[in-house]
């Protein structure tokens, strides 16, 4: 009986050429007779195959091979390194649908992954960093597949299909002697999964983040229906040996043996932490306005909400409640509580929990209005 990671991958010994053929990792990368590497995670974690793509780069000696990792993932959103979650998705959606979130260490915009998309990670030394001739492997690889599809490189070094619609983004890491560019192609993705995600949690956001630049996408096989992923792989691994004129065989190796691959276990445990994928935000403003109501009297208005948030914590609060609604001593109580502390709801929980057991009555009521519309702000 096969177990769900071996089926997810079962794509990977189908076909045949390269795909065929499996190496053991071990002494793999202390081999050194230099040539190139092609690399299949087995892994459907985000957070441990970014953390290969680290340990890769700080392990493998990229001065003197190549490497190529494909890699998919279960369901996640992925933000770049200078990014603002809070603008780039939204939290509570993927809190009730089950996606994480992951902040990868190199630049670029916000996707979405599914295993209906794949993930190409090319590593070489600094000076052999070429994006555009790694996307020629993609684009050569699709167009001798199927001739039809018109796809090119854009000068975002974006892969566009029909001269309109994205199939694949791109990032890029460089180090002091070495670098990876990875990029996605859309295959099979849930798209209507995409764009539920892809929106902002937090409204009145002002930083100066990277944004990402919304683009129409398509998946390969809305446009190529035959296509299978076993073809697919091994037209993208044939045309990588072409390109860069090497021989590789595709390997699998799983990132969670540790015997394999040490320390990278506690590589992805500071990808999944707090500090990582939310305390490492650029400084970022909020300025916006809660609607409160008082459901007893039918009374409403608006709050003022102004925040400056720094690492992820809240560096300032001001509460603008009118003072006939609410006390005045009580919005400046919620905005000291909430005032060093993690710019979640979760983290802004307690704080609020602690000031509402000092009131009761309609001061309550009203407090605790003020609370859930200032915690639904924190996304």
């Amino acid at each position: 009986m096969t177990s769900p990671l071996r089926r997810a991958f079962s794509f990977l010994r189908a076909g045949t050429g390269p795909l065929q053929v499996w190496t053991r990792p071990r002494g793999l990368f202390t081999d050194s007779s230099g040539g190139g590497l092609v690399l299949q995670s087995q892994s459907t974690d985000v957070h441990q195959n970014l953390a290969l793509e680290d340990w890769i780069d700080a392990h493998v000696d990229l001065q003197r091979r190549h490497v190529l990792l494909l890699w998919r993932n279960r369901p996640a959103v992925v933000i770049g390194r200078h990014q603002n979650p809070w603008s780039e998705c939204s939290l509570p959606a993927m809190r009730r649908a089950g996606v994480p979130l992951a902040r990868r260490r190199s630049g670029g915009g916000t996707v979405f992954h599914d295993l209906g998309n794949l993930n190409l990670t090319f590593f070489a030394s600094k000076k052999a960093y070429d994006r555009r001739r790694n996307l020629k492997v993609v684009t050569e690889a699709l167009r001798r597949l199927r001739p039809g599809l018109d796809v090119h490189a854009t000068d975002r070094f974006d892969i566009l299909l029909n001269g309109r619609y994205k199939i694949s983004g791109t990032a890029s890491r460089l180090s002091r002697t070495s670098s990876y560019h990875h990029c996605t192609l859309l295959h099979s993705a849930d798209r209507s999964a995409l764009s539920a995600v892809l929106r902002p949690s937090c409204p009145g956001i002002q930083s100066n983040a990277t944004p990402s630049v919304p683009s129409p996408v398509t998946n390969l096989v809305d446009h190529a229906p035959s296509l299978r992923w076993e073809e697919l792989l091994e037209a993208l691994v044939q045309q990588y040996n072409t390109e860069f004129g090497l021989s590789s065989a595709s390997t699998l190796v799983d990132p969670s043996e540790e015997s394999e691959f040490p320390g990278l276990g506690s590589m992805a445990a500071e990808l999944r932490s707090w500090d990582w994928t939310f305390g490492k935000t650029p400084k970022f403003s909020v300025e916006t306005l809660l609607e409160l109501r008082d459901e007893g009297l039918r009374a409403r208005c608006s709050a003022r909400l102004q925040m400056e948030v720094k690492s992820g914590l809240v560096a300032s609060c001001q509460l603008g409640v009118p003072a006939e609604w609410l006390p005045l001593r009580l919005s400046r109580q919620l905005s000291e509580a909430l005032v060093g502390g993690r710019f979640c709801p979760h983290g802004a929980a307690a704080a609020v929990a602690a000031l509402l057991r000092s009131e009761s009555g309609q001061p309550n009521a009203r407090l605790r209005n003020l609370s859930e519309a200032l915690l639904a702000a924190m996304g």
